[in-house]
């Protein structure tokens, strides 16, 4: 595990029935555990793995409203209410600040664009203020670069990825959550054409509502089934730095790379909008919705091409009975190698930025598997074609921040609750009935 995670232990009875049962212990699910369970519902959160082991560990740990799509917008302002509201609820340390953000450039073009994304966040009451190259340099002092400007988000900022779910899980078990990992969910068990019970490697669980929280696993899983889910998976990389003297004191973005001071005195630090493609079988099933987001992001796209994806993990071409060993048994956590040369890019990019920091070391590097939506906005929403089905996925890089808001709608739409927020824009039918997608927003 190169991503450092906190163990969750786990719960002593597996139970043969609950009210609903979560399937995947990232974010997503252990928000809507949690949720579920301050309701006095009775959850199961089932992982293949561990809890917070695939990429709600491996990400960034920002905690957005900047440069957000706006139909994520009224999700990500409850989320971050709720980051608040929930260290204090659940007496767990998750790790949030509300740091405020950072983003410079020598760019007019992304200047233009943060300016433009600001006049329509205003609306939503989301500050976002344009910095002059004078202001931009004097909020990061110490960097060498002539900033033409840039962009502060002073009510964003950042949690602990290797915290935040492990601790809304343990919290979600004081409340009677039962949680348990090593344990795969191969499949539904589907009575009268709705959801009636979970098949797990365990044993079956009885329930009319499943949340289908999965990550990259989540198309697969779907596709069982016979629910097609447009999902693309994009490797990410991320590194942890050795500790030194810190330069930087907020979450900043740069055009040669983006960090988050740790308390340690360490950085996590990666290069935005880069990634590596590994397509299987999904991905060539998918490759038609894909091919616009592909084109325009094609320059900062590496492409591995071979046989392994076809043969094992989330793109695979798999087929399984459920009382046979599941590809979610195959692989507990999914752990793609950490680009190296990317990770020397951003290494280097820092340390020119920040001479002062030469001495910076990488400690841990990792990859990290994106799930993501043709139009980059995830899908939270029942499926109607299997009543009982919630699908939580597709957080496009997108989901750790927006996790306490991503669980609680998934809570709300599995208890036939009021949404937090309107779940129009998340509804799975936009990406299956022919809609006219929108344009993908800021990243």
């Amino acid at each position: 595990m190169p991503a450092l995670i906190r163990y969750v232990q786990d719960s002593r009875y597996f139970p043969p029935a609950a009210d609903v049962v979560i399937i995947g212990a990232g974010i997503a699910g252990t928000v809507a555990a949690y949720e579920l369970a301050k309701r006095g519902v009775s959850v199961v959160l089932i992982e293949k793995g561990l809890v917070g082991g695939e990429q709600s560990s491996r990400n960034w740990g920002w905690c957005r409203q900047q440069n957000r799509d706006e139909r994520e917008l009224p999700l990500i302002i409850h989320a971050l209410q709720r980051w608040e509201e929930l260290t204090k609820e659940t007496g767990e340390d998750l790790g949030f600040r509300r740091s405020g953000l950072v983003y410079a450039t020598g760019n007019q073009s992304e200047i233009d664009a943060w300016d433009n994304w600001g006049k329509m966040a205003k609306s939503y009451g989301v500050r976002s203020d344009i910095l002059t190259a004078e202001q931009a340099k004097a909020m990061t002092p110490g960097s060498t670069s002539r900033w033409l400007g840039g962009v502060s988000s002073p009510t964003d900022g950042h949690a602990e990825p290797a915290l935040a779910s492990a601790g809304i899980a343990i919290a979600a078990q004081r409340l009677g959550a039962s949680i348990f990992q090593q344990c795969a969910v191969r499949g539904l068990d589907i009575s009268a054409g709705k959801v009636s019970g979970v098949i797990t490697e365990r044993g079956p669980i009885k329930t009319s509502r499943v949340i289908c929280a999965g990550g990259a696993w989540t198309s697969m899983f779907c596709r069982r089934h016979g629910i097609d889910l447009p999902l693309g998976n994009v490797i990410g990389t991320a590194f942890r730095t050795s500790p030194v003297e810190q330069a930087i004191s907020m979450p900043l973005y740069t055009p040669g790379f983006a960090c988050r001071p740790q308390a340690d005195g360490s950085y996590t630090v990666s290069v935005s909008g880069r990634g590596r493609l590994t397509p299987g079988v999904q991905g060539l099933r998918y490759a038609r919705q894909f091919y616009p987001t592909f084109k325009a992001r094609r320059k900062n796209l590496k492409i591995d091409l071979g046989l392994a994806a076809f043969m094992t993990g989330p793109e695979s071409l798999a087929r399984w009975q459920f009382d046979g060993v599941s590809p979610f048994e195959k692989v507990r956590i999914l752990d793609p190698a950490a680009d190296r040369g990317l990770v020397q890019e951003g290494l280097a990019a820092m340390r020119r930025e920040y001479p002062t920091m030469g001495a910076l070391r990488v400690e841990q590097a990792w990859g990290g598997m994106i799930d993501s939506t043709p139009d980059a906005v995830p899908v939270i929403s029942k499926i109607a074609k299997l009543p009982g089905l919630i699908v939580s996925a597709g957080f496009s890089g997108h989901g750790f921040g927006i996790g306490p808001g991503s669980g609680r709608l998934a809570a709300d739409l599995a208890m036939d609750a009021t949404p937090v927020v309107d779940p129009t824009p998340y509804r799975y039918s936009r990406l299956v009935d022919g809609s006219d997608l929108a344009t993908p927003g800021m990243m």
